[in-house]
Parts: C-alpha cells; sequence; structure tokens
C-alpha cells in the first residue's frame, strides 16, 4: 500500500462563504456566469468521470491509449525525477498508466484538486497499484503549486502532469499565466507533459458536449443543484436547459444554462434577486481547442522546450522542459 497524506491549507479549500462571493459577484456580470471549478462537487465528479466513458467524448480513451503506448519515450526523456505532481487527477487512471513505466521507489507523488472526492477516489485507485508515497492537496491548480514547487530541494526533478485537456478550461491570459506558474514550480530541469485537445469539425466538438444520453446535460444542470443546496438557491432546474456552443472565432466550445422562461432566481446566502428573460443563458464553462503548431510557441513563451510529442484522434500529448 502506498502512503498517503492530505494537506488542506487555509485557502485551498473553498468555504461556503467565497462560494456565495463567487456566485453573487458572477451572476451578476453581462453575460452571466458562474466559474467552471464549481462543477466539481461529489455529484459533479462522478457526473464527469461517466462522460470520460461516453463515446462522443474521447479525450479520456484517447489519451490513455497514448499514454500506454508512449509511457516509457516518456520517461526516456526526462532528467531523474524525484516528484511527479497531477493537476486535477480525476480517478487517477491515466497517472497509473504513466507511472507504469516510471520509477518504482524514491519518487513522491502530489496530487491537486479543488474537489475532495476526486482526490479521495485518485489516492485510491494510486494506493492499489503503487506503493509510491501520496500526498493530496485540496487547493486550486495555482496554490497547490505554489505549496509543492520547491526547486532545488530533492535531488531529482518534478514532473508536472496536466491532462485531460484541462487547460483548456483557461482562457489565453489565464494559460499563459498557469504554464508560467508551472515553470515557477518545476525549476530548470523540470518537465510539463500536457494533454490537449485539438480543433475538429463543429458537429463532432458539440456532439461531445452534449451527448444523446444526456450525461453532460445533468453535469452542467448539477451547478444549480449545487447552489440550492449550499447557498439557499431556488434555482428551478426544470426550467433551464443544457446548451453546447462552438465558437469558432475564439476556437472553444461554450457550456451555458439557458432559462426556459421569464422567471426570478433568488440565492440567500450570496444576497442576490435576479430576473432571467426567456432565452438568457448562464455562461458555466469554456472548453478551448489547440490547433498543433500552436503548442511549441505557447509553451515556450511560458519558459519550456517541447521535447516529445504523440497524437491521435484529434487529441496530443506534448512533453516540454523547463529552460
Amino acid at each position: 500500500m502506498s502512503m498517503r497524506r492530505s494537506v488542506v491549507s487555509g485557502a485551498n479549500e473553498r468555504s461556503r462563504t467565497a462560494f456565495a462571493d463567487d456566485v453573487a459577484h458572477y451572476l451578476t456580470q453581462a453575460p452571466r456566469q458562474l466559474p467552471s471549478r464549481y462543477l466539481y462537487d461529489e455529484l459533479g465528479s462522478s457526473l464527469f468521470e461517466a462522460i470520460c466513458r461516453l463515446p462522443w467524448y474521447r479525450v479520456a480513451t484517447t489519451e490513455q491509449s497514448l499514454l500506454k503506448s508512449h509511457a516509457d519515450a516518456i520517461f526516456s526523456r526526462l532528467r531523474p525525477t524525484s516528484e511527479v505532481v497531477e493537476l486535477g487527477p480525476g480517478s487517477g487512471e491515466k497517472l497509473i498508466t504513466l507511472m507504469a513505466a516510471g520509477p518504482r521507489r524514491d519518487v513522491t507523488i502530489h496530487l491537486v484538486d479543488v474537489s475532495r472526492a476526486a482526490l479521495d477516489t485518485a489516492e485510491t485507485a494510486l494506493a492499489a497499484q503503487s506503493t509510491l508515497p501520496v500526498v493530496a492537496h485540496q487547493a486550486t491548480y495555482e496554490e497547490g503549486l505554489s505549496a509543492i514547487g520547491r526547486p532545488g530541494d530533492s535531488a531529482g526533478h518534478t514532473l508536472v502532469v496536466f491532462l485531460g485537456s484541462n487547460i483548456g478550461n483557461f482562457d489565453p491570459p489565464g494559460t499563459g499565466s498557469l504554464l508560467r506558474s508551472i515553470r515557477g514550480a518545476v525549476g530548470d530541469g523540470g518537465a510539463l507533459l500536457l494533454g490537449t485537445d485539438l480543433v475538429k469539425p463543429e458537429p463532432e466538438l458539440l456532439l461531445a458536449y452534449d451527448d444523446p444520453l444526456g450525461v453532460t446535460a445533468a453535469f452542467n444542470l448539477n451547478l444549480l443543484v449545487r447552489v440550492n443546496r449550499e447557498l439557499g438557491g431556488d434555482f428551478d432546474v426544470k426550467a433551464f436547459s443544457h446548451r453546447a456552443v462552438w465558437n469558432a472565432r475564439e476556437s472553444r466550445v461554450e457550456m451555458h444554462l439557458v432559462s426556459r422562461s421569464r422567471q426570478r432566481v433568488r440565492v440567500r446566502a450570496a444576497s442576490i434577486d435576479i430576473t432571467f428573460d426567456a432565452g438568457e443563458s448562464i455562461w458555466t464553462e469554456s472548453s478551448y481547442k489547440y490547433r498543433l503548431e500552436d503548442l511549441a510557441p505557447m509553451l515556450e513563451r511560458a519558459g519550456f522546450g517541447v521535447t516529445g510529442q504523440w497524437q491521435e484522434n484529434g487529441f496530443a500529448l506534448t512533453l516540454a522542459e523547463a529552460r
């Protein structure tokens, strides 16, 4: 069994007050919004794992195939590694596949996620497959990196693993900022393994985010359920519909919750009382899609140089070293 330890530092565990403050701020913006990080409560995390198994959402299965085929090549390009940090580990399955080709000892695994449920799932899966010590950080990515990143403290280097095209949930300025944070955390000679979903035909993209079984719709609508449960909201979930939109200009799929009729909504803990017009939406998530030729320049601007790249079915794994 692996050694397991959890770290929850002050600001890392977003409190009910912070959630309420965010809801009050973003729901009164134009357009109305809710931060995508709040999609991942316990039920939301489970629904997302179900999405990853849908035949129309091929990110997870394609990435798993790439990791299985190229894990040896990935580790052959790395300097000696003493820490592996996964941002947003999900079920832990992808890290298990990667680490099957990695060092068997003298490596500490760090998991960083705002979702306690996701961390518990990943910890349990890793403990069943590995004897390596695991430290779970319930934190935002930036907070987790700040806590972990101490270049030079150990004999080996740090590898940050950021898979599932989770980088696509950040807008371009946010992407640049996060990549620079990763660069600072890994130090010279450290590395980043990045998974990115590539631009595809619009019908294929929309089917992935609005599946025929309605799992993605449930994932999106659960955000309103969470607001009702945790903040005393009175959203009528049946009065909202899930909508996915391909924004070609911005190269992103957007998820929205659209009001079916004119209605009034109150959220007690956020002290807001809002009237939605029929057809008015709440923008809940963006998923940016990339072109292969844009990845190396994006990483170079953050201080990385690409040392390996593999692609399959419109998805890319890119290994980059901090320079």
